[in-house]
């Protein structure tokens, strides 16, 4: 029996800012497929369907009226079906996701190891607390490195596609999903271990070098700062504030580190003397610690280029930004008016590597995006080695189904078009006029209307029973939301990968 995924992205667009969250993606997956649902708000499409869809009652035809005919008012939105009781053990099943354990096991682990250091049971850790902390760092930023998410997804793609038994390939999707998990694990656990270090060196204020002592403190309030941003609150609700004290206080605590190393390994509080040797310094492990954090910090910067680009407004809503060269499926792409300054996240829509041009879908919530459409620039700074996104993982599949509604077209489309294994559901209204004719085009070009649902909110007179319409195509495709989704899924025994806020 074949072992496939159906991927669901749902409502939220890939922008991130003004502290609106990513859009999520939700992969349901069973022993016969998989399904994957976009979804931040927006419009649809309407092709026909064959007898064989998921949506065989989607069948409209737009046809152009004559001037003189007036319109036809839109149909009343019907009241969407009452929500469904769910269990309290499918909401902790949904809440202690794998995210939350790769963050409890980080961080418990490493509580264990500094309980055990502080009670005298464990002296390496006592003596080397400074270098465990830069250690806890670096594999911290490791876990949000471009090159190596992108390295990871490779590997595993290459090496577990489509043939391991479906628990196994589940947990690579999931694992590779929420890496954020050991990344805020392990950045709060440096923290503590840089209290525990600084803590040490004032019960030893007598022999400690002042400015060991000075350093040590700025170095650890600035990164309180730094983690204290990434709340997820003031990320959610405050992005601009995340966005600059994450980010720009986190490299100035990158440099009091280094300064507090440095200083700390040159002084020898036995002797209360200096040891300058540059032999002595680079046989410290923190030193070398130190090293790599800055390497894995700076490497995505050397990927940042100003390219030209084109923009299409179809509507007030919605930006289609053109950039060149294509795009393997499963992308996700970095934009900003300025080097350094707010990089915002959009799904990359592309007809595959060989193409001359890929896409990002922005849609309007904030002033960038706003901006986007009021005053459209010619060029852009990216990164142009883009992030890799949980979608990409869809190649460990052999069949899967994608929901979006709005801009989630952007995350979702591109695996629809380069793999005749997906089935799109796109739910939205009026997507023509709000997204233009280019995403259009890429459908009806790439996709034979018996993979594709496209669902016209304002034709329809609302959104469908999502949750219907994801069990029948989980159950027609042969495949391997918001929260509502996610807990349906669940409930009817779906296995489902949804989108976090911390991407």
């Amino acid at each position: 029996m074949s072992s496939d995924v159906h991927h669901v992205d749902l409502p939220q667009t890939p922008d991130l800012e003004a502290g609106h969250h990513e859009p999520w993606s939700l992969q349901t997956i069973n022993k016969k497929a998989s399904l994957q649902l976009n979804t931040p708000s927006s419009q649809t499409l309407a092709l026909k369907s064959s007898s064989s869809s998921v949506c065989p009652t989607v069948v409209e035809v737009h046809e152009v009226k004559p001037e003189s005919e007036s319109p036809q008012k839109p149909k009343p939105v019907s009241k969407p079906p009452p929500k469904k009781k769910v269990s309290k053990w499918i909401l902790w099943r949904l809440w202690f996701n794998t995210y939350r354990k790769f963050f409890v096991f980080t961080f418990s682990f490493n509580m264990i190891g500094l309980g055990l250091a502080a009670s005298g049971h464990f002296p390496y850790a006592a003596k080397y607390a400074g270098s465990i902390a830069v250690a806890n760092f670096n594999f911290s930023i490791l876990m949000r490195n471009e090159v190596f998410g992108r390295f990871l997804y490779l590997s595993f793609n290459t090496l577990f596609a489509k043939w391991p038994p479906l628990w196994f390939r589940l947990g690579i999707t999931s694992a590779l999903q929420h890496l954020g998990g050991i990344h805020s694990g392990c950045a709060l656990s440096g923290i503590a271990w840089l209290i525990f270090k600084v803590v040490n060196n004032f019960k030893k204020i007598d022999i400690t070098h002042p400015a060991v002592l000075s350093l040590g403190m700025v170095t650890l309030v600035t990164l309180i700062i730094s983690a204290t941003a990434a709340i997820p609150w003031v990320r959610n609700n405050h992005h601009n504030i995340f966005e600059r004290h994450h980010r720009f206080i986190g490299w100035i605590a990158l440099i009091c580190t280094w300064a507090f190393i440095i200083i700390g390994d040159l002084y020898v509080p036995e002797t209360q003397s200096w040891n300058l040797s540059g032999n002595h310094i680079a046989r410290q492990q923190d030193f070398w610690f130190a090293m790599g954090m800055t390497v894995v910090i700076a490497l995505p910067w050397f990927f940042i280029r100003k390219v030209p680009v084109e923009i299409e407004v179809p509507s007030s809503k919605a930006a289609i930004i053109k950039f060149k060269r294509g795009m393997q499926q499963g992308l996700l792409g970095r934009i900003s008016r300025s080097p350094i300054w707010e990089y915002h996240l959009f799904g990359i829509v592309s007809e595959g590597t060989n193409a001359d041009c890929h896409y990002l879908v922005a849609g309007v919530q904030g002033d960038f995006t706003k901006s986007l459409v009021q005053n459209p620039p010619k060029a852009l700074w990216t990164r142009e080695l883009k992030l890799a996104g949980v979608s990409n993982s869809s190649k460990l599949y052999k069949r899967g189904i994608r929901i979006c509604t709005g801009t989630g077209i952007g995350a979702a489309l591109s695996t629809c078009i380069q793999s005749p294994n997906w089935y799109l559901i796109w739910i939205g209204s009026d997507q023509v006029k709000t997204f233009g004719p280019t995403l259009s085009r890429l459908i009806e070009k790439h996709m034979e209307p018996e993979r594709v649902c496209l669902w016209d909110t304002r034709k329809r007179g609302g959104r469908p029973d999502t949750m219907k319409l994801l069990k029948e195509a989980y159950v027609s495709w042969n495949a391997e939301g918001n929260s509502e989704i996610m807990q349906g899924c669940k409930d009817a025994g779906i296995p489902a990968f949804g989108t976090l806020w911390d991407f």
